[in-house]
């Protein structure tokens, strides 16, 4: 992981035994999962792998129909108020200002405040623009900005990069992971692009029918290339396993382990 320049301000994820389903339609089963402070982790998944349903009952979005999701802080206490999430499209208004778009929800704190984190994701000169003349990626760093000015413990990325063209995308995932090294927030991107997920994330998830079928370490140091070769080699067992539905053999960078229920289960017995 990098080093964090302000320390850790992430709060652990704990999921336990959750599962969704929309009427007859079961979506998740019975998943356990424990992210530690500061863990930058991705999903990855076919669509339709209950990927973004995931995201969605941790910040509250939908409510399980078994089980729980969790969001907790070094003292065990609830922290589902500080997770805030950055989906694919930025969602902004588009007759309020970057300064007035990014500060909704502030309650109180200072255009200072706003005018610090929009100069973060690089738009510091742009406060009194309007969305309606910003570019696709400068809106998405907007979005971010919106979510960063609450300083959460906890970020969702839910395919925030998904509508970026390829240089554009390139930007936004430095950008991404820049910030998350600064402020050492938890971090769980749902993304199609498994290479995206290898170069960015701690530890891969492969999501199958609703459930975490195996998870990819990414014991690679950071600062990362893009034609790292430990990096290419995981990216390519992560699509062999989804594309055959078998473990592939070929040797990995760092562990690759089955998720089991007694790991999760000390995981919480910890918090």
């Amino acid at each position: 992981m990098t080093k964090q320049t302000r320390g850790t301000c992430g709060a652990s994820v704990v999921f336990e035994d959750l599962s969704k389903s929309f009427g007859e339609r079961g979506v998740l089963h019975g998943v356990d999962l424990a992210i530690p402070p500061g863990q930058f982790v991705a999903v990855v998944g076919r669509s339709g792998s209950g990927k973004s349903t995931l995201l969605r009952l941790l910040c509250g979005l939908e409510q399980p129909t078994a089980g729980q999701a969790r969001v907790v802080d070094a003292d065990g206490k609830d922290a589902r108020d500080q997770v805030r999430v950055v989906f694919q499209e930025p969602r902004l208004l588009p007759w309020k200002t970057l300064l007035a778009n990014v500060g909704i929800g502030t309650r109180g704190k200072n255009d200072a405040l706003v005018h610090q984190v929009l100069t973060s994701v690089g738009l510091g000169d742009r406060l009194h623009d309007y969305p309606g003349v910003l570019s696709g990626g400068q809106k998405q760093r907007v979005a971010l900005a919106r979510a960063l000015v609450h300083e959460p413990c906890v970020m969702l990325l839910d395919e925030p990069f998904g509508a970026l063209d390829a240089l554009t995308r390139i930007e936004a995932q430095r950008l991404v992971e820049d910030l998350w090294a600064e402020r050492g927030f938890t971090a769980l991107l749902v993304t199609h692009d498994v290479t995206e997920a290898v170069l960015l994330a701690d530890r891969v998830l492969l999501i199958e029918e609703g459930r975490i079928a195996e998870s990819f370490e990414v014991a690679v140091a950071r600062p990362r290339r893009r034609d790292n070769v430990q990096l290419a080699r995981i990216a390519a067992a992560v699509l062999d396993r989804i594309f055959s539905g078998n473990a592939s053999e070929a040797p990995l960078s760092g562990a690759r382990e089955r998720p089991s229920r007694s790991a999760t289960v000390a995981a919480l017995a910890g918090i």
